[in-house]
Order: C-alpha cells, then structure tokens, then sequence
C-alpha cells in the first residue's frame, strides 16, 4: 500500500480574506502514481467540465477551471460533496464545512469579523437532491490563515512566500505523522519562482537525509526515508493536473468562497451601494477605503481586517 499526498492553496495574491492551504490524503495499492489516478477511477471521475455525464461521473480538476467569480460554486460543490460523501460525512451548514475541513481556524475566523455564516445552508448553489444521488479513499486537512494571523506570520518569516511554503509543509507533515509504515509521495504545486526546498524539508524532517533528484523550473524532487517509509516530496509546476493537488486545490477554493460570501454579506449589509470585492490588490483598495469610515466606527484594527504583503 502507497499513500499519495496533493496539496494546492487559494487566496495567495488577495489582500482581504484568508489564505486557505489544502492536502489531500490518498491510499492507493503499490506502484499507483499520482497521474495515474484519473485513468483508474475514469468510471467515477473526469478531469474536463465537458465530459461530466449526469449522475455517474463528476469533475475534479483544478478549481480555476470549475468556478468563475459571479458564476456560482455548483461545480465545486458537486465534486466535494462526491468527496465528503466517501468520507463518510455530509455537512449542512457552513459551520459544519467549516469543522470538517478547518477545525483549527475557527478561533482565528471568529475574530474577524464578518467571516462567520455559521447558520448559512450548504450547499449554496448545487442541488442539495441531486447531490445526495452523487458518490468517488479519501482524508483531507486545511490551513485557512487569515489576515491577523497571516500579518503575523509574515513578520515573523518575513515573507508571503515563506509562510504558504511552511504551512504547506506543516500541513503535509501532520498528515504523514498519523501514516503507518508504507511509501508515502507527496505533490505540491510549485510555490512562487522557489526551486529550491531543501531547507525547509530539513526543518521538518531533521532526523533524516534528504536526498535531491532535481531541482528546476519545471519540479524540484526530494526523496528521504528508510526503506519501509520511503518519501518522496515533489514541488511541481501545474500540480493540479494530478487529482490529488486538484482536488485540494478545489476544497481551498470554496473554503475561501465562503469566507468571502460572508465577509460581503458583513460589510454591504452594513453599507448601502457598497459593491462586493475578490479581495484582489487593486478592487481591495476600492474596498477598503469606502468601508474606511465603518471599519474605525466598529473599532477594527487594520492588521485584523487587511494582510500587509
């Protein structure tokens, strides 16, 4: 038995909103890869939108191919909920969205406020029916970071890049922590220009000697570990073409999502012809300087509400 470990992230580039870092955790028999996954489970799974047929088969591709800012999270819903379905859950409620992928972030998502839709319905635009009628080993952990948290991580590694870097690898870390003895092949996408992990590998694995096979543009691969619990980190370019990145790529996407309805709903609730923001650098200036006069009436801090970098 193999185990194989996607990770993938949204919400590097805005600066309203969290970060959020996903992993996926896959249990395959001996010799499956990672791009062998979508052939192997073609009768349940299609990476191209086109080629989903009705009930018997769902999308899971990498979430900037599923969803379109105004064109609604149906796609992303019908693959997840397709993935919570073997997890054995099926969550209602945001809230419970929330305590299934991001347990950890909840203390961090109530300080900000306007991030909270606890009671809110899942799911918000597919069909609660048809996707009962859906069902392709999955586990998954997220880091969703938000912007006090995010601001304070940056200080204190100095860089954006540096903080998705390690809490992907922290991520990636407490997956394998819980994993029995067995070859272990974890896929990242690339992060930023960054070829070189070395360090941080060390970092988080110190008792072991890391071995490099390549580092590049394209991918940088490392391979560690005694023979019984072999590892083998790849940061790739364009991971999500492999399931495991895509579908983590998907499941950070519509954690941020709901984050983001909320926080809309919070302040154009509150402030008449307020347009919603993505959260994106230059509408998130926009954003910010109309809710100006708001956010100092309700005593907000700009390192709770605005990510620095």
């Amino acid at each position: 038995m193999t185990y194989l470990i996607g990770t993938d992230e949204a919400g590097y580039g805005p600066n309203l909103g969290p970060l959020v870092i996903s992993a996926t955790l896959w249990e395959v028999p001996d010799g499956v890869r990672s791009d062998d996954l979508y052939g192997r489970l073609a009768a349940a799974i299609v990476p191209v939108r086109s080629r989903e047929d009705g009930a018997a088969r769902v999308v899971m591709a990498d979430s900037k191919t599923l969803y379109q800012a105004g064109k609604g999270l149906r796609l992303l819903e019908r693959g997840l909920w397709a993935a919570f379905a073997l997890w054995g859950h099926w969550p209602r409620t945001c809230t419970e969205v929330w305590e299934l992928l991001a347990p950890g972030a909840v203390t961090h998502r109530r300080v900000e406020l306007g991030y909270c839709p606890d009671a809110v319905p899942v799911p918000l635009d597919a069909d609660a029916a048809e996707l009962e009628s859906r069902a392709p080993a999955w586990r998954a952990a997220l880091a969703a970071i938000f912007p006090e948290q995010f601001n304070a991580l940056v200080d204190q590694y100095g860089s954006k890049g540096a903080v998705l870097s390690r809490a992907t690898l922290e991520l990636a870390a407490s997956l394998i922590d819980a994993l029995p003895d067995a070859p272990i092949a974890v896929l990242c996408d690339k992060h930023g220009g960054r070829s070189h992990y070395l360090p941080l590998l060390m970092e988080y694995f110190p008792d072991l000697l890391i071995e490099i096979h390549g580092e590049g543009r394209q991918q940088s691969v490392y391979r560690f570990g005694p023979d019984e619990r072999r590892m083998e980190f790849r940061f790739q370019a364009k991971a999500e073409t492999h399931l495991p990145a895509a579908l983590a790529s998907m499941a950070s996407k519509y954690l941020r999502e709901l984050a983001m309805r909320a926080w809309n709903g919070f302040w154009c609730g509150r402030l008449a012809g307020l347009a919603p923001t993505a959260g994106y650098p230059q509408d998130a200036v926009r954003f910010k300087t109309q809710i100006a006069e708001l956010q100092n009436h309700l005593g907000i801090d700009d390192r709770v509400l605005w990510r620095m970098r």
